[in-house]
């Protein structure tokens, strides 16, 4: 599947995938400060922003579109960032491709399975639930959220999904039919052969319980050059609640 992506600056390749219900966008302030010295790629995952849609969504589709958007732009030796469901790919594809990997970031997430009856489900549900032959707006949106997502930091990353479908009516550019379908399983564990011996940073908001610190001796068996950074007053979405400080950790990993 060729995926949409974004891309600028020149130097070493840097790709980053963003999390469920995310989108290219939310990495645009952040890719643009690592290009001034990165040549950085940030698509769309599959069934999400300007990708296409499919009823398949699960991590060998996740992997081989980003294969195949590495081949096509001839990418070797990446740094790969991934968060939550990206950072979930990343890991995957990064042990079933060690070689092409130069060093990978994970945010967010571990290789354990992810608890049910999550805040994603949450999230899902509140979306489905919209009705938008009752909304001319972003905000009569934003009002039928309110109903069930009391976070206006949550509903203003929700709403970077609608878009105008054509001059009078609203939708979700998310398929949220293939992501209802398929969200238990991208939630299971990771079990699969294979390590990779390189610089790996698992970068976890101290208020989130993604990467517990017990998490972390499965994650060396896996990557055995691991380094954990916590970062204090962020919860999972790490890079919107303290953008200065992540930035400032994953930058100095890439350079050194």
């Amino acid at each position: 599947m060729k995926l949409f992506f974004r891309h600028s600056g020149a130097g070493k390749p840097v790709i980053i995938l963003h999390g469920l219900f995310g989108i290219s966008d939310n990495w645009v302030t952040f890719g643009r400060r690592l290009s001034e010295q990165y040549s950085v790629y940030i698509p769309d995952l599959r069934n999400h922003g300007q990708s296409p849609r499919s009823q398949v969504f699960d991590f060998p589709s996740l992997e081989n579109d980003l294969l195949e958007l590495i081949e096509e732009q001839g990418l070797h030796d990446i740094y790969l960032i991934g968060h939550s469901l990206g950072g979930k790919t990343a890991m995957v594809f990064t042990l079933h491709n060690p070689s092409i990997v130069k060093k990978l970031v994970v945010v967010d997430i571990s290789l354990r399975k992810s608890p049910p009856n999550s805040e994603h489900q949450q999230l899902l549900s509140a979306m489905m639930a919209v009705d938008f032959s009752m909304a001319r707006s972003r905000s009569d949106v934003d009002k039928q959220l309110q109903q069930h997502v009391g976070s206006l930091k949550l509903r203003q990353f929700l709403l970077k999904n609608i878009y105008w479908r054509d001059k009078y009516s609203l939708d979700w550019r998310l398929n949220l039919s293939a992501i209802n379908e398929n969200l238990l399983s991208v939630f299971e564990g990771i079990n699969i052969e294979g390590t990779y011996p390189g610089p790996a940073l698992f970068v976890r908001g101290a208020l989130s319980d993604y990467i517990l610190d017990s998490d972390f001796d499965g994650l060396k068996m896996k990557f055995p050059g691991a380094e954990l950074k916590s970062i204090a007053n962020a919860a999972h979405w790490v890079h919107a609640d303290a953008p200065g400080e992540f930035y400032d950790v994953v930058k100095t990993f890439l350079d050194h």
